[in-house]
């Protein structure tokens, strides 16, 4: 992976362990981190018949792909998970069965909304990313939600996308050693140039 493009600042590759670390709720938020909408499918016909289908679809995680965090410790950072991690991510989803568990914004549960369908992107396999999101990597988490609620229904166009909450490690990658050794560089030749100016 090459990240030279990219800001000057720490990028870290997620990880997940058997202990604690997973995915324990999807957020419908307005500003997805990963930057990609969801789609709304509300009618669809089949054998002639008009369903009322209530489903969101979109990307939960894009494999490979930077995301820009922030806080308190680390200042700004890059966060990036890779397709082995979104595997583990996945499995270990379904296996704690936190299919339901959907909240709003982080924060406010919802109940009667529910994955009912996931995949993820592998072209080798045949499985590809859904119409609208073709430039999605290998490995990127896809899926669909029931929604039965019938306010957070009405109320979708309140949200744009999903985003995953959870533990997660990080694990520093060779561009963090790069931007902490250009930021050191920096601070020291501020250090100098201070010392020139004051003449000592």
């Amino acid at each position: 992976m090459v990240f030279a493009s990219m800001e000057q600042l720490p990028v870290y590759l997620m990880t997940i362990d058997e202990d604690g670390e997973g995915v324990s709720y999807v957020s419908l938020v307005e500003s997805p981190a990963i930057e990609r909408p969801f789609i709304a499918l509300s009618t669809q016909q089949r054998f002639a018949e008009d369903a009322a289908l209530r489903i969101l679809t979109g990307p939960l995680m894009l494999a490979d792909t930077p995301i820009l965090r922030s806080d308190d410790q680390r200042g700004k950072y890059y966060v990036i998970f890779d397709k082995d991690t979104i595997r583990k991510m996945v499995q270990k989803y379904f296996k704690q069965q936190n299919q339901a568990k959907v909240n709003a914004e982080h924060s406010k549960p919802l109940d009667g909304v529910y994955m009912f369908e996931s995949y993820l992107i592998d072209r080798e396999r045949g499985v590809n990313p859904p119409k609208g999101f073709e430039d999605a990597p290998d490995g990127s988490w896809f899926g669909s939600f029931k929604v039965e609620n019938d306010k957070v229904w009405a109320e979708r166009d309140q949200f744009t996308g999903f985003s995953i909450e959870g533990y997660f490690g990080m694990q520093p990658t060779e561009a963090s050693v790069e931007a902490a050794m250009a930021n050191l560089e920096e601070a020291f030749n501020l250090f100098l140039h201070t010392i020139k100016q004051r003449g000592i």
